[in-house]
């Protein structure tokens, strides 16, 4: 059963949209709010969030930030009638997004996706990768790591807890770790999963550490990205 909260200013689009919602999964705890503030006061876990960008005093944007700052693994999907906002939208790390006036078959399928993401993650198996270092060798679960950074002829793994100065090169780690990790410098291989925010220059993890990202490569960091947050959690 998905958790699913709606926020949208306008009292009739959040009625809309959560009848809608209720109609494709009528097994689904829904909340629903006309501010963003409202939604960060409640305090509750939410599986899958839909909030319209355009929302006052605090905007879809901003409240989509502070909630990841909360909860990294929330599924969010903006609601708006401008196209030009999807790229920001993404920005903040958005499962999704929906055009309006919203369409009931593009809607199900979000959330059928959805239902998909949540239960993969309830049910996926740790991925490991083997390390050592001078003193010893031992197992390190890539999902606490959040990038690798290069060091001569070591490299520099930042994970959540401490640096570990490991053997080997960026393009043997680039090819153990995969598709979900991108080299966004020479110096440095991100995992995806951590991102929080991004600009044209810097990537900013979940923890508030920054690795560098080259403007040559940022077109193609977004579209890599875009595609690891629709098509990885199918």
């Amino acid at each position: 059963m998905l958790r699913i909260a709606v926020c949208d200013d306008e009292p009739q689009i959040v009625k809309q949209l959560a009848d809608m919602v209720m109609q494709c999964a009528p097994d689904c705890e829904l909340s629903c709010y006309e501010d963003g503030e409202a939604v960060l006061k409640a305090q509750k876990t939410f599986d899958l969030i839909f909030i319209d960008i355009q929302m006052k005093p605090l905007n879809g944007l901003e409240t989509a930030k502070r909630i990841r700052s909360l909860d990294e693994g929330v599924l969010i999907v903006f609601i708006t009638g401008w196209k030009e906002y999807v790229f920001d939208a993404f920005d903040v790390g958005a499962f999704h997004y929906l055009l309006k006036p919203v369409q009931i078959e593009k809607l199900r399928e979000i959330l059928q996706r959805a239902q998909r993401e949540t239960e993969r993650k309830k049910h996926a198996k740790k991925k490991q990768l083997f390390l050592k270092t001078r003193e010893k060798s031992f197992v390190l679960n890539v999902e606490n790591i959040l990038f690798l950074e290069n060091a001569l002829r070591k490299v520099i793994i930042h994970t959540d807890a401490q640096k570990l100065f490991v053997y080997g090169t960026m393009s043997e780690f680039e090819k153990k770790l995969g598709p979900e990790f991108y080299r966004s410098h020479r110096g440095y291989l991100v995992n995806m999963a951590r991102i929080a925010e991004y600009d044209t220059e810097i990537i900013r993890m979940d923890n508030g550490e920054t690795a560098y990202l080259t403007k040559k490569h940022y077109q193609d960091f977004v579209k890599c990205y875009m595609r690891f947050l629709r098509n990885g959690r199918e």
